[in-house]
C-alpha cells in the first residue's frame, strides 16, 4: 500500500517540479523566493506547485505587486522561504546522520546545525541581502531572530512525523531508499503548517519580509538602460511608515523566543523518550 501511495507522490511530484521550474522565471518575483518554490516543489511535490499557483504565480501582467498584497500570501512567502532553506538543511542533516549511524540525540543537533545555519547564513542573510543595503553582516543581524523563531516551529514539527515514522517504515533511515525521502517530505508539510502562525506574527509585526516583486524598469538617466525594481507586495508599503513602525517590543520578542525554544524542547523530549534513545 505504501509502495504504491510513495509511487504516486513521486510521479506528482515530477510533474509538478517540471511546471514550477518552467514557468516560475515568468513571474517577477525575487529570484531567492523563486528558487525557494522549486525546492519547496521538490519536497511538497503538488502541494508546492499549488502553493505557486495559488499565491505567487501572477495572474494577469502587472497585477502581482496587488495580487501578492494579501497578508496570507505574504505570510506564505515568508513561511515557504523558511521551510525551503531550512527544510533543505535539515533533510541534509538527516541524510548524514543516517549514514554515519549516529544517535537520535546527535541526528536532532546534526540537523538543527545544518537546518538553521543554511536558512539563516544562506537562504536569508545572502539571498536577501539586497533588502539591507547590500550588507551581508547587517542581513545576519535583521534575519537571526525572525530566522530562529520560525525555524525553531518549524523543526518541532518535522521531528515529531520524521522521529514517529521512520522506525515503523523498513529501509527509512537509509537515504538512498524512496521511504526516506517520502517520510521527509510529509515531516516537512506538517512542518510548513505548524511554522505558518508563527510567520503571521513575523510578517504582521514587520519583522519578516513575504512575497517580493521584481520588475525590470527604464531609467531615463541611463539612457534607458533596464534596472531592476523590487518592492514588497503591499502596495501601500511605501506611504503607511507609521504601519511599518510598528514593531514588536523587546519584552513580546522575548517571549515568543521562549515559547518557540518550549515548543521544540517539548518536541524533542517527546521523541528521544518515546521514538527513540
Amino acid at each position: 500500500m505504501l509502495d504504491g501511495v510513495m509511487l504516486l507522490w513521486f510521479i506528482l511530484t515530477g510533474l509538478s517540479l517540471l511546471f514550477v521550474a518552467v514557468d516560475i522565471w515568468k513571474t517577477p518575483e525575487a529570484k531567492a523566493l523563486q528558487w525557494g518554490f522549486i525546492i519547496l516543489t521538490v519536497f511538497l511535490g503538488p502541494l508546492g506547485a499549488f502553493m505557486y499557483l495559488l499565491g505567487c504565480r501572477e495572474p494577469l501582467p502587472g497585477t502581482h505587486e496587488q495580487f501578492v498584497a494579501a497578508t496570507w500570501r505574504q505570510v506564505l512567502g515568508s513561511t515557504m522561504h523558511c521551510a525551503a532553506g531550512d527544510g533543505l538543511g535539515i533533510v541534509a542533516g538527516a541524510a548524514i546522520a543516517s549514514l554515519l549511524h549516529t544517535s537520535m540525540a546527535i541526528d536532532i543537533v546534526v540537523e538543527y546545525l545544518l537546518g538553521f545555519g543554511f536558512g539563516w547564513a544562506f537562504f536569508q542573510a545572502f539571498a536577501m541581502r539586497e533588502m539591507a543595503g547590500g550588507n551581508y553582516l547587517k542581513s545576519l543581524r535583521i534575519t537571526f531572530i525572525p530566522e530562529f523563531l520560525s525555524m525553531n516551529i518549524l523543526m518541532a514539527g518535522m521531528l515529531l512525523v520524521a522521529k514517529f515514522w521512520m522506525p515503523a517504515v523498513e529501509g527509512s533511515h537509509d537515504p538512498a531508499s524512496p521511504a526516506f525521502w517520502f517520510i521527509m517530505s510529509m515531516a516537512l508539510i506538517i512542518g510548513f503548517l505548524c511554522a505558518y502562525p508563527m510567520n503571521w506574527w513575523l510578517v504582521t509585526r514587520h519583522l519578516k519580509h513575504g512575497m517580493v516583486t521584481v520588475r525590470l524598469k527604464k531609467d531615463s538617466s541611463r539612457h534607458d538602460k533596464p534596472g531592476m525594481d523590487m518592492s514588497s507586495g503591499d502596495p501601500h508599503a511605501g506611504h503607511d511608515m507609521a504601519a511599518m513602525n510598528t514593531k514588536p517590543t523587546a519584552a513580546a520578542i522575548a517571549a515568543m523566543s521562549a515559547m518557540s525554544i518550549s515548543i521544540l524542547a517539548a518536541g524533542i523530549v517527546i521523541v528521544l523518550m518515546l521514538a527513540g534513545h
